[in-house]
């Protein structure tokens, strides 16, 4: 049974006493004055050797946390390793990027104790590290699937096991790793300790706990479902076609040391990555097709800052550390709640402030908008950097870092001299600011900019379609109507649905007349000398936004109701009651007509169909 919950307060003391002394040494040399609040929660002495279960945002310090928790149990009364042999530990973690991230983490930390740390990853080779098994280690680290792939070659001895600690365990479960755990706590000694990390407590987590672990404590560190606090959550309500805009203004925008970029899929990753590359941003990608030597390099080129953007799928980013990462964009929406914050949690790490740019498009904003309230996020809601909001930003930046300050070298001292000789200096100092600009991807033109007004379909005058007068535009007294099946129900607006026409068809703004929008559907003109191109381009477009057009025979048809009978209201009707028919209501079957037409037929001696009879109860 699990305890009652502790509550922890973010305070940072001074380290703790009784922290043994290699460990608290190593802590000292990496700049640690004072621990986070989980590190302070799993080091209490009331702890002990008590199993845990540790709810702790991701950023917070959890590594470090479960290194220092479980020293006392793999370490004797003189603060010592014994000799390496079977692994006193393991450490489980859901991808290769996140378990190599903790064996360099746990190494610095036991360097000073003579701490053999092995890595059991996917992607690396197997044989080499049945070597460094077989060689013996004190701390293992290892993601699920190739830990059970040693365990059951019987290269992975866990009979001197002494703890294991799950880290990430809601994202081992979100993977599907369920299996891979339980055999490998199954096959542990019954008497380690059993300590789970995990950014949130779903169910699954809890029930995993109940069963492999005894009498546990239960740690919490801050609420939970609620927003990370070093997090500026915004939401960016964009046009379905602006994805790749907004996504190059907000990295112009903000211009951060580094950014995380999130796509659902591969694909997309493969082609955001190519487009920022084209316009000049130093990039790299991370998708699971990758071989681990790429994934490595491309990780690397971002802590050696050759790179300042990554373009990643959720499992790729799983877990990893990006030094300084300043904005995460969510270029596609985040299937849950839980999701966006595991995204945003790469961002807002150890006390420093950072970004989450989450990219809505239109017809999408009531998913996020319910997102951000399970996840207990409190966003605000903008329009995407404009052009002149990005040369605004870039002025305050230039004059920022071309103002005098402090010392100069003489050397620059003579090469400005060199350069105001005999010249205007307002034009050398121009010419020098257009040099700086040169550097920069020029910002995107975006379809909407601002805040989107509500759409009112009647101040649309010039429309012979449904809901305007007879009267036609000019230019569109011959012209063919088309419907897309998105409307109020997802927030369609003109000033939107008119780009993803144009790009979808092939056509430009002046070639498109009256819009007019419904409950469920929205219907438009195209000018007839454009129609032939229209249906070519739509017969060879991909549907990858939203929104299927077809052409609409009869502008003036009434616009179709839902036949589901949930009363709904729609255009034309208010709601619709049980006996409301399309054609009028059915007559009534004569008695004795049988069983109706495509029924199944009646058993030998059965009643002749008579209608429904009252409830007799």
């Amino acid at each position: 049974m699990l305890a009652f919950p502790v509550r922890v307060a973010y305070v940072l003391p001074m380290l703790p006493i009784g922290l043994p002394s290699p460990l608290a040494q190593a802590l000292d040399e990496r700049g640690y004055s004072a621990l986070t609040a989980v590190q302070i929660a799993v080091t209490e002495p009331e702890v002990g050797a008590a199993d845990l279960l540790v709810s702790s945002r991701t950023g917070s310090g959890k590594t470090v946390a479960y290194g220092l928790a479980i020293a006392r149990t793999l370490m004797d009364a003189n603060d010592a390793l014994e000799r390496a042999g079977a692994p006193l530990a393991l450490v489980i973690a859901p991808t290769r990027e996140l378990a190599l991230q903790v064996q360099r983490e746990i190494e610095w930390l036991y360097a000073r104790a003579g701490a053999r740390v092995a890595a059991c990853v996917g992607g690396m080779d197997p044989r080499r590290e049945q070597r460094v098994l077989a060689a013996g280690a004190h701390i293992v680290v290892g993601t699920p699937g190739r830990l059970r792939d040693h365990l059951e070659r019987g290269q992975l001895d866990l009979s001197a096991l002494r703890a294991v600690v799950l880290d990430e365990a809601d994202e081992m479960l979100d993977l599907g790793f369920r299996e891979e755990l339980e055999a490998i706590l199954d096959a542990a000694p019954t008497d380690r300790r059993t300590l789970l990390f995990s950014a949130t407590l779903p169910k699954p987590i809890v029930a995993l706990a109940r069963r492999y672990q005894r009498d546990a404590r239960s740690i919490t560190i801050g609420e939970r479902d609620q927003g990370h606090g070093d997090i500026d959550y915004r939401a960016i309500a964009i046009a379905p076609s602006d994805v790749e805009h907004a996504t190059v203004n907000l990295l112009r925008y903000f211009e951060p040391g580094s950014a995380l970029v999130f796509c659902s899929t591969r694909e997309a990753v493969r082609r955001l990555h190519v487009n920022l590359a084209e316009r000049g941003f130093s990039a790299v990608a991370l998708s699971g097709e990758l071989t681990q030597n790429e994934r490595t390099n491309a990780l690397q080129a971002l802590r050696d800052r050759r790179a300042r953007v990554c373009i990643a799928t959720d499992v790729a980013a799983r877990g990893i550390d990006i030094p300084d990462l300043e904005l995460v964009i969510h270029a596609e929406l985040p299937h849950d709640g839980q999701a966006l914050q595991h995204r945003s949690g790469r961002t807002g790490r150890a006390g420093r402030k950072g970004v989450s740019a989450i990219l809505v498009p239109y017809p999408r904003r009531r998913r996020a908008e319910a997102m951000l309230r399970t996840a207990g996020i409190a966003a605000t809601w903008q329009s995407a950097p404009s052009v002149e909001d990005i040369r605004a930003k870039d002025q305050e930046r230039l004059i920022a870092e071309l103002r005098p300050s402090g010392e100069v070298a003489e050397d620059d001292l003579a090469i400005a001299r060199v350069l105001l000789s005999g010249e205007n200096p307002e034009l050398v100092v121009a010419t020098l600011i257009r040099a700086q600009r040169a550097n920069l991807p020029a910002p995107e033109d975006l379809a909407v900019t601002g805040p989107v007004p509500s759409y009112d379909p009647s101040a649309d005058s010039g429309s012979s379609g449904p809901g305007g007068p007879a009267k036609a535009r000019p230019g569109f007294e011959d012209s063919a109507w088309y419907t897309i099946d998105m409307g109020r129900n997802r927030n369609a607006e003109a000033r939107w649905i008119l780009p993803l026409i144009c790009r979808r068809g092939h056509i430009t703004k002046l070639e498109i007349g009256a819009i007019r929008i419904f409950d469920r559907e929205t219907r438009f003109e195209i000018v007839r000398k454009a129609v032939e191109r229209f249906d070519a381009a739509l017969a060879s477009a991909e549907i990858e936004d939203g929104g299927r057009i077809t052409p609409l025979a009869d502008p003036e048809t009434p616009v179709k109701r839902d036949r589901g009978g949930f009363g709904d209201k729609r255009e034309g009707g208010g709601k619709r009651g049980a006996n409301d028919r399309r054609d009028g209501p059915k007559p009534p079957r004569p008695a004795g007509a049988g069983p109706r037409p495509g029924g199944k037929p009646g058993k030998p001696g059965a009643k002749p169909y008579r209608g429904k009879r009252a409830d007799p109860g």
